[in-house]
Parts: C-alpha cells; sequence; structure tokens
C-alpha cells in the first residue's frame, strides 16, 4: 500500500489508499489513468471502474499467506460475478465458492476447475445439485432435507457425490444481524444436536463420500479471534466426525474478512493475521477452504457518479447524484458505510451533507451526514470500495439500467460490461 496526502475535497487529512487508486495534484488517478478523463470519456454515467492490480494483489496476500498450508481459496462468485473478473480470478488458480446453478454455469464459462469449486445454499433446487454432481463440485450439507435432496440427485444419475455438513459453531461475528450467518438460529446449517443422524444416514449411503465440514461466520468480520474461536470448535466436530469413521480431511472455516470502508485509521486484519490466527491448530491432514468475496473484490472498485446539484431543505444539505440504490444499495439496505470523495479538485463552502441519489425513495442514499465542500453541478463523485455486493446486487427500480463496468489495467481502459439499455429490458417481456 501507498500513503498519499490528498488534496482533493477537504483538502487537508492523510488517507491511506490501495495500491489501484490514488490522487495527483486534487485528482483520483486509477492506477495510471484520471479517472476524470474516464469519466469524460464513457458515454454513461454512473459506472463502476475497477483496478486489475488491486485485484491480482489482493489474491496474492491470500496466496501467501497460506503457503505451506494446504488449502483451497474459494472465491466467493456472490460477491461480483463479473465474467472478465471471474476469469482473471480463474487464470491465477482460484477455486470458487457457488450459491446457485447459474453461478455454477458462470464459473466453468470462465474457466475455474470445478472440483475446486463448492456449492453453498439452504434451499439447492434438484437442478443445481444435478448440475453440481455431474461436475464433481463439493456440495455442502446444509439440513435433512437437503441431505435427501442430495441423495436423490447421486442415485438419479448414479453418481457419488463428495459432500460436507454445514455447522453452526455459535460464534457471534460481532457484524450487522443481516450478515450473521453463523449462529444457532441462523437459517443456513444443520441442527448441531442432529450430527450423528446425519452421518448415520451418510453411512448407508454409497453414493456419498463424507470428506469434511463447513462453516460461515457471517461478513465484515475485523477481528481475527472470531475465526480461531471457529476453527477450534470446528476441529472438535471434525476430529468427532473422524472417529465414527470418515475420511473428512476438509476444513472450510468460510470467508467474512472485513474491508476498510470507514477509512478512519482502523487496523484491519490481514490474509495473512486471519490465517496466522489458525495455522497452528492446523495438521497434515487438514486441507483448509478459505471463501473470501469482499476481501478479494471490495477495494479493487469505485463508484463514479456525476453530481447533478445541491440543495438545502430545512437544516439538511443535500448533494443529488446520478447514482443511487439502484445501482449500489449497500447504505439503503444495511446502513453500511462507504466512503465518498470527488474524483476532482472542489474549492466550495465546506457543509455537512446527505448525499442521494434520484430514485424515489427516501431511503435512497449513498452516504449521510457526509462533511465535504459545496461541488458545483457535474461534478465527479466515487463511492469508494464498490467492489463487493454493489454491482451484483443492483436492480432496474424506477427503471434505471444496471451499469456498466470498467477495468484499469495500467493505462489501458477496457469496457468489461456494457450499460443495459432499455432495449434489453423491453426485450423480457412477449408483447
Amino acid at each position: 500500500m501507498v500513503l498519499f496526502l490528498r488534496s482533493g475535497s477537504l483538502g487537508r487529512g492523510v488517507y491511506l489508499l490501495q495500491m489501484g487508486f490514488h490522487y495527483k495534484d486534487g485528482y483520483l488517478y486509477c492506477e495510471e489513468l484520471k479517472v476524470k478523463d474516464i469519466q469524460e470519456e464513457v458515454s454513461y454515467s454512473p459506472f463502476y471502474l475497477y483496478s486489475l492490480a488491486q485485484l491480482e494483489e489482493n489474491y496474492d496476500a491470500y496466496h501467501k499467506a497460506l503457503t505451506e498450508i494446504n488449502a483451497i481459496i474459494g472465491y466467493a462468485v456472490k460477491a461480483n460475478n463479473n465474467l472478465s473478473l471471474l476469469k482473471r480470478l480463474s487464470s491465477l488458480d482460484s477455486g470458487a465458492v457457488l450459491v446457485s446453478g447459474n453461478e455454477l454455469q458462470l464459473s466453468l464459462a470462465a474457466g475455474f476447475d470445478l472440483k475446486r469449486t463448492i456449492l453453498n445454499g439452504n434451499g439447492k433446487t434438484l437442478e443445481e445439485l444435478s448440475l453440481a454432481v455431474e461436475h464433481g463440485v463439493l456440495i455442502n450439507i446444509d439440513s435433512e432435507f437437503d441431505l435427501q435432496h442430495i441423495q436423490q440427485t447421486t442415485k438419479q444419475l448414479d453418481q457419488p457425490a463428495n459432500v460436507l455438513i454445514r455447522i453452526n459453531p455459535d460464534v457471534d461475528p460481532e457484524v450487522h444481524p443481516y450478515v450473521s450467518t453463523g449462529m444457532k438460529n441462523s437459517k443456513f446449517g444443520i441442527r448441531n444436536e442432529h450430527l450423528n443422524w446425519f452421518l448415520d444416514e451418510i453411512r448407508k449411503d454409497d453414493l456419498l463420500n463424507l470428506v469434511g465440514v463447513h462453516c460461515h461466520l457471517g461478513s465484515t468480520i475485523k477481528k481475527v479471534r472470531i475465526f480461531r474461536d471457529a476453527t477450534e470448535i470446528m476441529l472438535d466436530f471434525m476430529r468427532s466426525i473422524q472417529a465414527e469413521g470418515f475420511s473428512a480431511n476438509y476444513l472450510n472455516i468460510g470467508g467474512g474478512l472485513g474491508i476498510d470502508y470507514e477509512r478512519d485509521g482502523e487496523e484491519i486484519p490481514t490474509p495473512t493475521d486471519l490465517i496466522n490466527s489458525i495455522r497452528e491448530l492446523l495438521t497434515e491432514d487438514i486441507t483448509l477452504i478459505i471463501e473470501p468475496g469482499r476481501s478479494i473484490i471490495g477495494n479493487t472498485a469505485v463508484f463514479v457518479n456525476r453530481v447533478t446539484g445541491v440543495k438545502t431543505n430545512g437544516n439538511k444539505h443535500f448533494i443529488v447524484t446520478d447514482g443511487s440504490m439502484a445501482e449500489l444499495i449497500r447504505p439503503s439496505l444495511y446502513d453500511a458505510y462507504q466512503h465518498i470523495e470527488f474524483i476532482e479538485p472542489v474549492d466550495g463552502k465546506i457543509e455537512t451533507f446527505d448525499v442521494v441519489g434520484p430514485v424515489c425513495e427516501s431511503a435512497d442514499f449513498l452516504g449521510k451526514e457526509r462533511v465535504l465542500p459545496t461541488p458545483p453541478e457535474g461534478t465527479g463523485l466515487v463511492v469508494c470500495d464498490a467492489g463487493a455486493y454493489c454491482h451484483a446486487m443492483s436492480s432496474n427500480y424506477n427503471l434505471k439500467m444496471r451499469p456498466p463496468e470498467y477495468l484499469v489495467d495500467g493505462d489501458k481502459l477496457t469496457c468489461i460490461r456494457r450499460v443495459e439499455t432499455l432495449g434489453d429490458y423491453l426485450r423480457l417481456f412477449d408483447v
């Protein structure tokens, strides 16, 4: 990482920015390209802008952290499913974590080795399971009915499946409840007290091969002791399963490592911090599976907007942009904080603004109570750290079109997803 003195928006303070994005003479750059120049070149606003260098650095951080450990890095496709980015990750030898049949087929198109992919989900369909079994995907058992559906599928195909059991370690990840997934009352995972029933059912089925255990605690986790606590619990489950005669050697601890959304100087654990916290617990017979999504893709992108205007109502000041909750819903859905910056020097009066979009909802905001200089119409503005769960969760609400995505590689700009058009939308209707 590189430390830059920022001369943009407020013109004061020091901000730690990742290698993909930095300020120079008051302008934001993505690698070697000025974002303002890109905005003027691109014909549509808003749009997403990615740094390839940042993506590769993030993946390499996991690769280096896992040196001398038997491991699979399974990128969580749900975080960002852009095909070009998936192809880049598969070329780096990443595995993939899937939560739908469509993600499975997309991963196949991206070139992932499907024997190093994992299918998660609490409601997998028979069609999805058939695809997974046919391609040798590792499948997580999430419930009694899920196990029965897997058995039905393997019997119908007369083809074996390698399975893991998803166990809830009941460790509080200390995150927003919407992204907490490993507690006892979660909708995910088996009833832990019913584990022996699952083992008995699997033992009786010649087409099922129990190869490991799986857990997922949640997302945006910033304390590595949480991963260590869960790993200790999961290893106890794993050893008890092995004592029952199963060769269960895969330990899948999920993903969920947080990133520095707030930019307030907080020390965020790195992949090395995470792995070092559990390294001494791992033995040579264990193959570790880790499922990073946000921590690989989150800080690789910014969401680039244009200021439509500034207004005041009562005692509230608003910056209105052409971007909205339709393109980036995390702030509205989770009350999530994402840092907001201008891409060019702005010298207006400093005020406290809510940054809002044009969608007809009071919940349509990109950020609240942000201290910024008053921008003129047309100023470029970015929502930072927009690579994960942003474009992937975008919608056509208010009939807004899903925005295009661009990738920067050094001084080269490539469109990796074109903007949706109204023509694309109308073709969905048989009228």
